[in-house]
């Protein structure tokens, strides 16, 4: 029977890294469809890029940098996933496929503060690096054994690790690359630059969203006790509940209810319950993705203003919902739910103390800081080699043809030559 088990364990994790590496299709929807048609191949054709990097970095070093044996800072075994074998846990190689599937989703969003005018020879160098000398540091703290896991830090299935580590990187990046051409009016008001494909984007939340179910419950890794349908009940309430704040902000703030705002919210929704998912009851679960959702619009409206062209908003969605979810458990995780997981201490509100709301905050804080500074360092080096930007010639004409050689859609080149 306990063969059984763990056989049946391991179908469920890989089945989960499946629909976790999927979400790579909604991305390439998503973000082709927020940037313009001149740049859609190019940003579409980045999510193969950087996946098939992550899988090459993250296996010959990330992984073991991650899980491997260490100390409280790092792993230090485990290269090319030289590991000793663990009886009673699901394969080593289903474990790295899960993990990889994470590491490619951080990596996704960070993409989304390099759109439409970053060199293609940076998001190979950067991905690397990320994959290698910043993804893997913050992983280990949490998820490796790292000093923040000693502390008790809840975060179970990445709203620190995979969105708030992406979002910073993405900010850092945008702020470094400075704005599109024609972003900014000359008295610094923001222009629209709006997407060329609202069906993509809306196409490619709800695979984002779908994949999610991945994301969370397989974070159990196991079938056993059936815990991973409650963590997709909390997901999916936080989700709809993220879409339906930020469409009431939206109506209420800017007069219209933005559809984009709306994509956004349930992202956000769904990037805050990442965390605390497994620690929260269902209620906490609908005001958390709620409040993500709201949160979004007024953060996505007040960095547009402040100078920071964010093509896809990956700070709003990802950096700011990352850190609310990551100390929402400090209020709201459940002394039930706290002694299932075994993680940290119950909330604030459940009478639990300032402790934990404590240590998220020193989670968010820590992570935030090192992300930024290593991005920053990494991107400065390669400004100063190679430069970060495209020309002004080769942005006004379109990656797709600059740096590829041909437009996403043929019908351009016709355009072009008429």
């Amino acid at each position: 029977m306990e063969r059984l088990a763990l056989s049946m364990d391991a179908v469920w994790v890989m089945l989960c890294a499946v629909l976790v590496i999927s979400m790579q299709a909604g991305f390439a929807l998503l973000e082709a469809g927020s940037t313009r048609m001149k740049n859609a191949g190019h940003v579409a054709g980045k999510q193969l890029l950087s996946f098939s990097m992550a899988g090459l970095a993250f296996w010959a070093v990330g992984y073991g940098l991650t899980f491997g044996e260490g100390n409280r800072w790092i792993g230090t075994t485990g290269w090319f996933l030289d590991l000793p074998p663990e009886g009673d846990s699901i394969p080593l190689e289903i474990s790295f496929l899960f993990q990889l599937s994470f590491v490619a989703v951080s990596l996704a969003i960070v993409w989304g503060g390099f759109a439409e005018r970053a060199k293609l020879g940076v998001y190979v160098l950067f991905g690397l690096l990320y994959t290698i000398v910043i993804y893997p540091v913050v992983g280990h703290w949490i998820w490796g054994g790292g000093w923040l896991s000693e502390l008790g830090k809840q975060d179970f299935a990445g709203s620190t690790v995979v969105h708030l580590q992406g979002g910073v990187a993405a900010l850092v990046a945008t702020w470094l690359l400075g704005p599109r051409i024609g972003k900014y009016n000359t008295n610094g008001t923001p222009h629209s630059l709006p997407g060329h494909n609202q069906v993509y984007t809306v196409l490619g939340v709800l695979v984002i969203w779908l994949g999610w179910f991945g994301f969370n419950p397989g974070s159990t890794l196991s079938v056993q006790d059936g815990f991973f349908g409650y963590v997709a009940l909390t997901t999916n309430l936080a989700a709809a509940a993220g879409g339906i704040g930020a469409l009431a902000t939206a109506r209420l703030r800017l007069g219209r209810a933005d559809i984009p705002m709306m994509l956004n919210g349930v992202l956000a929704g769904l990037v805050a319950v990442t965390a605390a998912c497994a620690f929260v009851e269902s209620w906490a679960a609908v005001v958390i993705g709620g409040i993500a959702g709201s949160l979004t619009v007024f953060t996505a409206q007040y960095f547009e203003r402040k100078g920071i062209d964010d093509p896809i908003y990956a700070f709003s969605v990802h950096g700011v919902a990352g850190i609310w979810g990551t100390l929402s458990t400090g209020f709201f995780a459940s002394p039930r739910l706290v002694e299932i997981t075994g993680v940290g201490q119950p909330g604030l509100l459940y009478g639990g103390g300032w402790t934990q709301l404590g240590v998220q905050s020193l989670g968010v804080l820590a992570s935030a800081i090192y992300v930024a500074v290593v991005s920053f360092v990494i991107l400065r080096l390669l400004d100063r080699w190679m430069g970060l930007r495209v020309s002004k010639e080769e942005e006004v004409m379109g990656l797709d043809l600059s740096e590829h050689g041909a437009y996403g859609y043929p019908e351009l080149n016709s355009a072009e030559k008429m």
